[in-house]
């Protein structure tokens, strides 16, 4: 698999015969793109190549799309996994970041070679499509590693620079999901001389990373992935994706003090600006991004025609697919909430469903009434009532859409779908840790601490044996589906359940805690309520489009 620095004969067979006992020599691979150098990890049994230039971003148009990278006529030192795209760091609240960020890492144990090809799984951060970076601080390799897969973990451009969407051909929008994609021809590439099999690639995420995962079920015309993952995130809800917005440039620009109505002189202003203004400006204009339906330009290819609601893509067969969600999301909103913060807002079940969908006035108030009267009563909203919220939070925004993305699955012909609710509560739960959370349940993106080594937030040393036990398991479940698109093969000692697919008679799904256990269609008597919201309203979704006319 790998080149060496030295190629003698008697210092290969030194290296073969003694292995840990010496030294080991960085690792030297030759790929479509030229050589890459990486180096051999400090804790485990696996090389990394880090930084990996696959795309880049022209400096006249830094909101535009990307170009694949033009590879390497020297050795590339693939060393560094710090660069990031321009955005608020979510732990240090620095703007950082510059547009020469679109770098992948590749995470290889040491099973892997020319006559042992391996399985590889393929990371899209969360974040909102606002945050997030693909180094170690945040996803460290270590764990997964470990199950003899090779991980891949990206950068793709987020908030402006990734998701402006505009009614010009040169910022069309989603230019984030097209950096993915980019990324995904790289890796088909380029992944085999890594020792990876090209043949048997699982893209997963969490959060925006795992609705990415899924635009790209949908609306992909190329097949770069075999298998798919997504863990707290479908692009069935329609908050998923919005129509253009001219308006976005200008009002950056004038918020940076250059006033214009022509969208092509705001941008090529913003170019000339340092990203870390245009970042603070759209920050404190408190702007959102996000995946948009673009406009059809001549000679422009479009990645998202329509709204996800309206699409069906029939005969699916047999792709395998595994998604879930956290037992109590809204945890992450409401669980770090003083009494006082929570009742600033309260209208937060008219936002939720203004969000959602296009009512009247007296349609708002009739549907905001019988969503507010299932889960508080005639309580006002305050944190005698937290509870209720967090439901309501959870089940609109990440339970119901992954049942109603299943059900719509199972109609296009997909059979291998596993479904899971995590909910196991311990020492390195990811957001109850960052924002000291200590009410009782899984909150949003808690389970990445499991799947992650995140020397940002947690120190080695203090891995419980019943975390780890957790670690094992999540990580085993997720490389046995990336091997064999079954999470449970058999039954062993650690994986002492079989995790039987969805079928459109029975929702089974496992709820992945202390114990493993089976269960169906969770949250039964919520997702009712909500089945019986989405028939009578249907067609005021945003985005709908009755197929029948």
């Amino acid at each position: 698999m790998w080149r060496y620095k030295y190629s003698t004969l008697p210092v290969l067979l030194c290296l073969i015969q003694y292995g840990r006992a010496m030294s080991r020599i960085d690792p030297l691979v030759d790929t479509n793109v030229g050589l890459i150098r990486g180096l051999r990890a400090s804790d485990g049994d696996y090389a990394m190549f880090m930084g990996i230039p696959y795309a880049t971003v022209d400096e006249a148009n830094p909101f535009g799309p990307s170009k694949p990278h033009p590879g390497f006529d020297d050795t590339f030192n693939a060393d560094d996994d710090t660069a990031k795209c321009p955005q608020v760091d979510e732990f240090t609240k620095e703007l950082v970041g510059s547009i020469d960020c679109l770098h992948l890492n590749v995470y290889v144990p040491d099973s892997a070679n020319t006559r042992n090809r391996l399985p590889v799984l393929v990371w899209f951060y969360g974040g909102a499509f606002q945050v997030g970076y693909a180094g170690r601080s945040w996803y460290g390799p270590r764990f997964l590693v470990k199950q003899d897969i090779i991980l891949v973990t990206l950068n793709y451009r987020i908030g402006p620079y990734g998701f402006m969407c505009l009614d010009v051909p040169e910022v069309p929008g989603n230019q984030g999901l097209k950096d993915q994609q980019l990324a995904l021809k790289w890796i088909k590439n380029n992944i085999e001389a890594f020792g990876g099999n090209p043949d048997q690639i699982t893209i997963f995420g969490e959060s925006a990373g795992a609705r990415s995962v899924n635009l790209h079920l949908i609306f992909s015309q190329e097949k770069l992935f075999h298998q798919i993952i997504m863990q707290s995130g479908v692009a069935e809800a329609t908050s998923s994706a919005r129509l253009p917005d001219p308006s976005v440039p200008l009002r950056i620009s004038e918020k940076l003090g250059f006033v214009t109505t022509d969208t092509k002189e705001a941008l090529s202003f913003l170019a000339s600006i340092d990203t870390n203004l245009v970042i603070a400006a759209a920050v404190e204009l408190r702007l959102r991004y996000g995946p948009c339906v673009e406009n059809n330009f001549e000679n422009v290819e479009r990645f998202i025609h329509d709204f996800p609601i309206n699409i069906n893509k029939p005969n699916l067969g047999n792709l395998p697919t595994l998604l879930g969600a956290n037992n109590n999301e809204g945890l992450l909103q409401f669980g770090a909430k003083s009494a006082e913060e929570i009742l600033e807002n309260p209208n937060v079940f008219r936002d939720y469903i203004s969000n959602n969908f296009n009512f009247t006035s007296e349609e708002l108030n009739e549907m905001e009434q019988l969503v507010r009267n299932f889960y508080i009563g005639d309580e006002i909203v305050s944190e005698d009532v937290v509870d209720g919220l967090m439901h309501a939070y959870s089940d609109l925004m990440y339970h119901y859409p992954t049942v109603r993305s299943i059900q719509k699955y199972l109609d296009n012909g997909l059979k291998n779908i596993y479904y899971y609710l995590f909910s196991y509560d311990g020492e390195r739960n990811f957001f109850k840790t960052q924002l000291n959370i200590t009410a009782a349940g899984a909150a949003h993106a808690d389970e990445l601490g499991y799947f992650f080594d995140i020397p940002a937030l947690f120190m080695d040393e203090n891995i419980t044996p019943e975390d780890q036990l957790m670690i094992n398991r999540v990580t085993r479940l997720w490389a046995n589906f990336a091997k064999f698109g079954n999470p449970t093969p058999q039954t062993t000692e650690l994986l002492p359940v079989l995790w039987p697919k969805v079928t459109k008679e029975e929702q089974h799904y496992l709820n992945i805690d202390t114990d493993l256990a089976v269960g169906k269609r969770y949250f039964n008597s919520r997702m009712a309520f909500w089945d019986l919201f989405y028939e009578l309203n249907e067609k005021s979704q945003i985005g709908y489009k009755d197929s029948s006319k």
